[in-house]
């Protein structure tokens, strides 16, 4: 017996039009959404500040007074984190719009998640920042179970774990309890590739010109959203609609797995997955099969997200050309520095995006980019106080001088701190669809803490022969998916599952390869940062931790990549020394 869970969202702003899609195009029992990240949270907080009746994904909204009817028509049940920091907001919306469209779903919503009136009590309170804006714990999905259970046609929820969504239907249609540890990991399992939508399908996959190759990523075709098909022993095959862009294979999913997880296992408020235990197996065409992933006790304590109001943020962008760019910059620098004087922001980074082209055949060729960035708790300091001294100067500065665009005030930013709580001091509710209000129990017994150790390198595997080597990108057989955890990056890399006749070898080399002192070379703005490389067999690769590369999170850091989309893609141009046996 399996059930078919869809994705319909893998952020607040993704494809409006997929819920419809997804339920037009095939059968499904579920359809979920995913529309919550720190950053999101951080922006919802913000909404909040201007209308307490905010503080959810408003595009939901747009999508069920689209298609809601529809899937009550196809009893597909919705469950969604769209609720954000007022679930209960969103669901009252959600009744009225119903209502208006001549619906009467059945409409529960989970909360409990909201810890801002415990912050004091729980420690939460910042040294410089004080209270945060966000304070919200990661909810399991026994509260979305039960909420189906009671006949709920659709699900509202704050801040769950992105797995939660996938999870909790799968407790409800197959009855497992909490000591269901296997099954409750392949849900996770599932629910964690299916959460960012299409990037399961071909969306940010490094082997993008392949699947070019075989017409699976066609023109603007849109991709398909996944699907999966999970089974009562917590086993899936993941796969997509017919007809729809994209592809499933076992390099997209495992491009999905890698993503933004930390060490081998991936705790979850309901089960502790151990990341080195599933295998991937491709069972036709686009359908992978997930295997023997295995299950323990949750976590003794609960994540929370935390997002402090930190105070404004400005920057400017300079463009230079031509000879002598090495001199411009060092001259722009000087004068920046000197006007802002000894009252300047608390922070002022600076950062250049080049090189020049030698004898470049267009302007843009010609040039590079020179950014500045300040930070400040007063919105006064990097205002008119750092954009005039710098306009100032463009009569009386280096050759060329010009900016992108007319510096303009400063805006408010925030810092993500994660926290763990113990779980007792999270209320985990259901108001269920008939208005009744269930506190969910939590009769875990947790596990013993996670080695952190566990899983890092050494590499299980032999060590290659020496061999001649060939200098190439690392990407000539290496795929790669990288994205943050708060300041720290996470890039997975794996071995191309091309069928090369030398995949073993390849992966040996890959996994003895990538050390810390090898991250460190390839990537020189690690250098003194703190590294973990862990070792995953049955996917071919590794996954790198980068600890503070993106200091006190993206809406708080000053590089031009914030949320290290594009690291892995810059690791994989990197030129190494590759053994001639595995090429």
């Amino acid at each position: 017996m399996t059930i078919r869970i869809g994705n319909c969202s893998g952020f607040y702003g993704d494809r409006l039009s997929a819920f419809r899609e997804m339920l037009e195009g095939g059968p499904l029992d579920y359809l979920t959404g995913d529309y919550l990240a720190e950053l999101t949270m951080l922006i919802l907080g913000k909404d909040t500040v201007k209308d307490p009746g905010l503080g959810y994904a408003r595009t939901f909204v747009k999508q069920a007074e689209d298609a809601l009817g529809l899937a009550l028509e196809r009893d597909v049940k919705v469950v969604v984190n769209a609720g954000g920091l007022n679930p209960r907001g969103l669901a009252d919306k959600l009744r009225e719009v119903a209502t208006g469209l001549g619906l009467d779903p059945k409409i529960a919503h989970v909360e409990g998640d909201d810890l801002r009136d415990q912050v004091a009590d729980l420690g939460l309170l910042h040294e410089t920042y004080g209270n945060p804006m966000t304070a919200n714990a990661y909810l399991g999905a026994f509260g979305i179970a039960s909420a189906l259970e009671r006949g709920a046609d659709l699900v509202v929820t704050g801040r769950v774990t992105d797995a939660s969504v996938v999870v909790g239907p799968a407790i409800a249609h197959f009855g497992w309890t909490p000591e269901s540890y296997d099954a409750l990991a392949g849900a996770v399992v599932a629910g964690h590739i299916i959460e960012c939508g299409t990037q399961a399908t071909g969306g940010n996959f490094s082997g993008f010109v392949d699947l070019m190759s075989t017409g699976a990523i066609s023109g603007g075709q849109p991709l398909g959203f996944p699907i999966a098909e999970l089974s009562e022993d917590g086993s899936m095959v993941i796969t997509k609609h017919d007809g729809t862009g994209g592809a499933v294979t076992v390099d997209t999913v495992t491009a999905q797995l890698v993503y933004e997880i930390q060490s081998t296992r991936y705790l979850n408020p309901d089960v502790t997955v151990d990341l080195t235990s599933l295998r991937l197996e491709q069972a036709g065409p686009d359908r992978v099969a997930v295997t023997g992933v295995t299950g323990s006790p949750p976590p003794e304590q609960l994540k929370v997200c935390l997002n402090y109001f930190a105070g404004f943020r400005n920057s400017a962008e300079f463009v230079v050309t031509g000879l002598d760019c090495e001199a411009k910059v060092e001259w722009v620098k000087a004068q920046v520095e000197s006007a802002l004087g000894s009252d300047r922001p608390a922070k002022v980074v600076w950062s250049g995006i080049g090189p020049v082209q030698e004898d470049a055949d267009t302007e843009e060729g010609a040039s590079l980019l020179l950014r500045v960035t300040a930070f400040d708790p007063s919105a006064d300091k990097v205002g008119k106080a750092l954009t005039a001294p710098i306009i100032e100067l463009a009569l009386g500065s280096y050759p060329g001088f010009s900016v992108t665009r007319m510096p303009g005030p400063g805006t408010a930013y925030g810092v993500y701190r994660p926290a763990y709580v113990p779980r007792g001091a999270v209320r985990h509710t259901v108001v269920h669809h008939d208005g009744t209000t269930e506190v969910i129990d939590d009769p875990v017994s947790a596990s013993a803490p996670v080695d952190p150790a566990a899983g890092q390198r050494p590499s299980p595997y032999p060590a290659p022969t020496d061999t001649l080597t060939r200098r190439l990108p690392l990407g000539t057989f290496v795929h790669g998916r990288s994205g943050d955890k708060g300041g720290d990056a996470n890039i997975g890399l794996w071995v191309k599952n091309d069928g090369h006749p030398r995949y073993a070898e390849r992966v040996t080399w890959l996994t003895k390869f990538m050390s810390q002192r090898r991250v460190r070379e390839l990537i020189p703005e690690a250098a003194d940062l703190d590294i973990e490389v862990y070792v995953l067999p049955n996917l071919g690769g590794v996954n790198v931790l980068i600890h503070g590369l993106l200091d006190e999170g993206v809406a708080a850091t000053a590089r031009f990549d914030p949320q290290a989309k594009g690291l892995a893609e810059w690791i994989r141009s990197r030129l190494v020394n590759i053994e001639g046996n595995v090429l």
